[in-house]
């Protein structure tokens, strides 16, 4: 069977609520079983004792914007060379994710050389240790909804796709807008299958506050995020799940929906 590697940047370990919600995040990624190997990359506070403590891999000295965050190339660049797994997932740090993310890989590496698997998550209000363990997701799942809310398909917090895709990517800063639609734009430029995993893949992201970024203000509001946007080529980039060309339905690979939003971001990526 094909590896996984799924790797991600966390916050640092310091707010007692992010640490419980990355902690549930990690966990969570390390109950997707063999085929799955996990990495933390980056030396934020307490992320290498995380590590150690949840058993995952680490990988320190990411190469940092002026300001002093994280880079995505470089994110992406250290996990490539430490690991030799068959397929990357980048995901935020305080996202659950379940076994059907590996069911989805099988149906997409099947039917495709070239891909991208992205998707909508669900928000859900979590501030406790999760009783996570060997088949704590069912019990999960069964009940997450009732008290969760289909984020809008704006954004997108996994990136899944073969480890030879998105070699070169601009200098883009970690936690801040633009590097993810630049991942879907850059996607459809070359010719890869954007594939929107919504209705395959159970994404849960663990809401919480914005007190770790500069000034407590949101993400969209950072001057990096205007950064990312220049970097990406400007606002024409700004691709969102409107724009992938691909769905899994029923575990088939199947057409893109159609609206108008998708279809004048299609005419900006015409020859």
């Amino acid at each position: 069977m094909n590896q996984l590697a799924i790797f991600s940047t966390p916050k640092p370990f310091v707010d007692p609520h992010i640490a419980t919600i990355q902690r549930n995040a990690i966990l969570s990624w390390k109950q997707l079983g063999e085929r799955v190997e996990v990495w933390l990359v980056g030396e934020e506070e307490g992320v290498e004792q995380a590590a150690r403590e949840l058993g995952v891999h680490y990988i320190p000295d990411v190469e940092r914007t002026p300001a002093g965050t994280p880079r995505i190339d470089s994110i992406f660049n250290r996990l490539r060379a430490e690991s030799t797994a068959d397929y990357l997932c980048y995901v935020n740090s305080d996202i659950l994710l379940f076994p059907d993310l590996l069911r989805a890989l099988d149906v997409a590496s099947a039917r495709a050389r070239r891909f991208l698997l992205v998707g909508q998550r669900w928000d859900a209000n979590i501030t406790t240790p999760l009783p996570i363990s060997a088949e704590w997701q069912v019990t999960f799942l069964k009940t997450f909804r009732n008290e969760s809310k289909l984020h809008p398909p704006a954004g997108s917090d996994y990136f899944l796709f073969p480890r030879d895709l998105f070699a070169e990517i601009p200098p883009f800063a970690v936690g801040r807008i633009g590097w993810d639609n630049w991942m879907i734009y850059h996607a459809r430029v070359t010719r890869t299958a954007v594939v929107d995993c919504s209705d395959a893949v159970t994404a849960v992201h663990q809401n919480h506050d914005f007190s770790h970024l500069p000034g407590g203000k949101k993400h969209r509001r950072q001057p990096e995020s205007l950064d990312n946007v220049k970097l990406a080529g400007g606002f024409h980039t700004m691709f969102t799940l409107a724009n992938a060309n691909k769905r899994i339905i029923n575990s088939k690979l199947v057409g893109p929906k159609r609206s108008r939003e998708g279809l004048q971001r299609e005419l900006s990526i015409l020859p």
